[in-house]
Order: structure tokens, then sequence, then C-alpha cells
């Protein structure tokens, strides 16, 4: 037997599924993993980083693996809204620390060639690899900068949520 076409009957089923999914209450916040897409904008609109064209992230509300100032911005938030959310430094990446700003003489650099303003240089330290920025070079000293590449920096965070679901 053929199915018959029933006008409108498609377009109902997508409206009463979004009615389904958003009726359940379940919301972003303790007790959830979280599905969404986004993004990280500087102010003047320029990307830092994304998941829009790629696989989209999945974390558990608290368990550390989304900066809390981001994390707090999208509490509350149900699958399907969006919304974008200014960040400040304090609750993104920091604030700039100046005494993560080093003067390191160039002789320490002996493995790494020729160095350069913004060349990003991996340092060994008990706790792993750490970045560093070139900021300056003199004749003898190399300014570094340890700070994160995006401390002391106001960050957009656009994000879509795709699904919450309880633990």
């Amino acid at each position: 037997m053929d199915s018959a076409y029933v006008p409108g009957l498609l377009e109902s089923a997508h409206v009463m599924n979004d009615l389904i999914a958003h009726s359940s209450g379940l919301v972003v916040g303790p007790g959830t993993r979280t599905c969404m897409h986004f993004s990280i904008l500087l102010v003047d609109g320029s990307e830092v980083d994304s998941t829009r064209g790629a696989e989209p992230a999945v974390f558990t509300f608290g368990d550390g693996s989304l900066l809390p100032g981001f994390e707090n911005a999208i509490k509350g938030l149900r699958e399907g809204e969006s919304g974008q959310f200014e960040i400040a430094a304090k609750n993104g990446f920091g604030e700039c620390n100046e005494a993560n700003v080093q003067e390191l003489p160039i002789a320490s650099f002996t493995s790494v060639g020729e160095l350069e303003p913004g060349l990003v240089v991996s340092f060994g330290s008990p706790d792993g690899e750490l970045p560093g920025i070139i900021k300056a070079v003199g004749e003898n000293k190399a300014i570094v900068d340890f700070n994160h590449p995006l401390a002391g920096r106001v960050l957009i965070f656009d994000v879509t949520i795709l699904n919450v679901c309880p633990l």
C-alpha cells in the first residue's frame, strides 16, 4: 500500500519534535552533558577558535574542560538555543601577569635558530612543556611572554546548544 501525502503533516511532526525536545526542561547545568558548536571571537570579530564545520564539542558540566567563565555563560540554555556572550579577561584566560614576562639570555636559545618577535618557543618545565612567545630580541637577551596568548583579552563566546542530556 502506498502512503498518502497529507499536506502539512511533515511540518507538524517537526514542530511536535521541537516541542517535545524543549518541553523536557533540561538545561545546561550541573548533572548534564552538553553537545554544542562554538566559536571564540575577539571583540573586533576575528575568530580565534571554532568547532563549526567540524565535530561539535561535548562536555560534562563542572568537569573542568570548559573555562568557568564560558560554562557560566551557557548555564541555563536549552537544546536548540544560541547566544553570544562577552567574556571578561578575568573570566576567560585570565589577566596578563607581568611576572610571566621573562628576560632570558640569548645563549639559552641555541637549539631554536633565529629568534624574532612572535615566534613561539617551547620550554621544559616541571609540569611539562610551557610555550612562550618571543616579544623582543636584544643583543644578549630576549623577552619571552609566558602568559596565555588570550590572557588580558575580552572574548566573545558564540555558542549553539545541540543537545543536553542527563548524566
